[in-house]
């Protein structure tokens, strides 16, 4: 976009400028948890933040040098994550290649046939194609983490994980990407009782690049291969040494009963918690949405020290939930947080394609979204959507760099990269 002015009378800051060297200051900027009336000057050295210092107003007239960035009053906040995201099937409704595959019924049983189909057409280009926009998109909105899934089945083999590697060795120097090997199909039901993709996750998990495994418990046929899923995956995870990020209780019905009890119990039995350092996620779990006070409270005592995150996705979960009363659910968050002193998170899950049709690739719009979703309209309220989608002071505060585990050292800006 070309770099004009704003219009004459606008109150809007002008674009930023194109600096001719390196940037060594950017000067009258806001920070988060300074008084809003403030302005810092941020010094950088060697590209990365050397010194913050109350900005001292200058005389009329008088120009900034050309090493120094004029923030005109604009926020400057640390980076943002993306605790969850799919890779490998973004953008797939929008893209010519599969025109044909488009949204009649909209259910999740439509999603999983629609990508399927998708998936059989995947090839090296196309998946870095998509990849790299999703990526490029997310980098445009701050983002410069995320853990990417890529998923492992009998159709895409490992094409899907090739691709991921590509492109976390490509944009390493720009954003951190943590890639997910993840069977979204089932690991004990199906023609061969799941055999195949067992065998691929177990190679997918000897890949040291791979960092995290994944699994969906409920699109198996029963319980006892609910059960069979978790107590495999978790058990793949422990011997690899890999973070455990689960897709858990997706749907409303109240009758059925979740699972996340169950989850918690065997993960306990393969003595998590002896083996520290590695962390266990929970995505989805619209079920819970059911859930009383004191269920959540039960639940809270249930995980006790296991480093348990939960993560909302409720672009997705809004669109694919639907019930008979015609209720919609997503994890309250900001409740978990508060009330329950759970450690959770937001995030965009899915963009353009069968599972979410729309949405974007920045993570501030699921927090905008979640004022209204969670009526959490208070100066706290909106420090939580935000911090749920930043690195932020306290390792407590902040899920995304829970979830992720990236080292990350307090306070703010200490060791942040300049950009």
């Amino acid at each position: 976009m070309p770099n004009t002015p704003s219009p004459p009378g606008s109150n809007l800051p002008s674009p930023l400028p194109c600096l001719s060297g390196p940037l060594r200051k950017i000067a009258r900027v806001r920070l988060p948890g300074k008084p809003p009336s403030s302005l810092w000057d941020v010094s950088i050295a060697e590209g990365r933040v050397a010194s913050i210092d109350p900005h001292a107003t200058q005389q009329g007239g008088q120009r900034m040098q050309n090493d120094t960035m004029d923030g005109e009053n604009r926020l400057l906040a640390s980076s943002l994550c993306h605790a969850h995201v799919h890779l490998d099937k973004c953008f797939l409704l929008q893209d010519p290649k599969y025109s044909d595959l488009q949204i009649e019924s909209g259910d999740f049983q439509e999603a999983m046939d629609m990508t399927g189909k998708a998936k059989a057409r995947f090839d090296q280009d196309d998946l870095l194609r998509r990849g790299r926009r999703l990526i490029e998109e997310s980098i445009s909105h701050g983002v410069t983490s995320m853990r990417a899934f890529v998923e492992v089945d009998g159709v895409v083999q490992f094409r899907c994980i090739v691709a991921g590697l590509k492109l976390k060795a490509e944009y390493q120097s720009r954003c951190q990407i943590q890639l997910c090997a993840f069977a979204q199909l089932p690991l004990f039901s199906g023609e061969d009782g799941g055999e195949e993709v067992r065998k691929l996750m177990g190679l997918a998990a000897a890949v040291d690049d791979i960092e995290v495994l994944g699994s969906t418990p409920y699109v198996e046929e029963d319980q006892t291969r609910q059960e069979a899923n978790l107590h495999w995956i978790t058990s793949l995870a422990l011997t690899n040494r890999k973070h455990l990020d689960l897709h858990l209780d997706y749907f409303l019905e109240e009758h059925k009963p979740p699972l996340v009890w169950t989850a918690i119990d065997i993960v306990k039995q393969h003595s998590w918690s002896e083996k520290p350092g590695k962390q266990i996620t929970l995505g989805h779990c619209t079920r819970l949405t059911r859930f009383t006070d004191r269920e959540w409270q039960s639940l809270k005592e249930r995980i006790g020290n296991l480093p348990v995150s939960f993560v909302g996705l409720p672009t997705s979960d809004l669109f694919m939930m639907r019930s008979s009363e015609n209720v919609r659910g997503t994890l309250p968050v900001v409740e978990l947080i508060q009330r329950h002193g759970l450690d959770a998170a937001v995030a965009i899950n899915n963009v353009g394609n069968a599972f979410t049709p729309h949405g974007n690739c920045d993570p501030l719009s699921v927090a905008s979204l979640g004022v209204g979703l969670y009526q959490a309209g208070t100066k706290q309220d909106t420090e939580i959507l935000y911090t749920m989608n930043a690195f932020e002071f306290t390792r407590d505060q902040a899920h995304a760099m829970c979830t992720v585990h990236i080292e990350f050292n307090p306070p703010l800006f200490a060791s942040a990269p300049a950009r």
